[in-house]
């Protein structure tokens, strides 16, 4: 049984269909990437998911459990933690209250030290700036830092939204670093990234989407080497 199984998903905007019926599945384990055009639809896929958007038809399941009109909140307690489209952090907050707010769904407060000091293992820098206003950050810190609050939820899965976005080349390559990282340390993850060839080499599988629908599937591999995804996307 898949992880995250997505099934005949339609979303609408007013009258505007944006998703026409997709269907893909995300297995434990596995780093898989959503690529396609701006406007194709994919961040408007992650928000249903997360339940930031309503589903028209269609269903989500996660862990064998039917999640297509379960609020937001509740799917965050359930193990699935959502890095947005440009960041998001808290500008006016502290690099640390930004990671605590990841955790407000977790009880422990031992639990979520020992997170924490994991978020600082792997992100030296959030450690050296904890004290500094989130919004003082360069772009990659920020990055970094809706990266670290995702992981403060502990979660099963983890998705993310163009995390290379407006970032330097040398921040590119670090947070890509991250994700495989992260993906090693037992997390699945999901990718929409506008950076097909990053995402590709990366990912174990991958799904093209075009105006709201997948015109292709594959091994991330093989889509690396298909002509098509070459052309569109590779800029080959």
């Amino acid at each position: 049984m898949a992880m995250l199984e997505v099934k005949d998903l339609e979303v609408y905007y007013g009258v505007i269909k944006a998703i026409k019926g997709v269907s893909f599945e995300v297995n434990q384990g596995e780093v898989i990437a959503l690529i396609g055009a701006n406007g194709a639809g994919k961040t408007t896929i992650l928000h249903t998911i997360t339940g930031l958007l309503s589903a028209k038809a269609g269903t989500i399941t996660f862990e064998g459990q039917d999640i297509t009109r379960t609020p937001g909140h509740k799917i965050v307690s359930m193990g699935m933690a959502h890095v947005p489209e440009g960041r998001r952090v808290f500008a006016q907050l502290s690099v640390y209250d930004n990671l605590l707010m990841g955790a407000y769904t977790r009880k422990d407060k031992n639990e979520v030290q020992e997170t924490l000091k994991k978020v600082y293992q792997r992100f030296p820098r959030l450690e050296e700036r904890k004290n500094q206003l989130a919004g003082t950050l360069s772009g990659g810190e920020q990055q970094m830092l809706a990266m670290g609050r995702a992981l403060m939820s502990h979660p099963k899965i983890i998705l993310m939204d163009e995390p290379s976005m407006g970032l330097s080349p040398i921040y590119v390559n670090e947070i890509f670093d991250i994700i495989q990282e992260i993906s090693a340390g037992g997390t699945t993850v999901l990718l929409v990234e506008q950076n097909a060839k990053k995402a590709l080499a990366i990912a174990d599988r991958a799904y093209v989407l075009e105006t709201g629908n997948i015109v292709l599937e594959g091994e991330a591999r093989a889509l690396m080497d298909d002509d098509s995804v070459k052309k569109a996307y590779l800029g080959e």
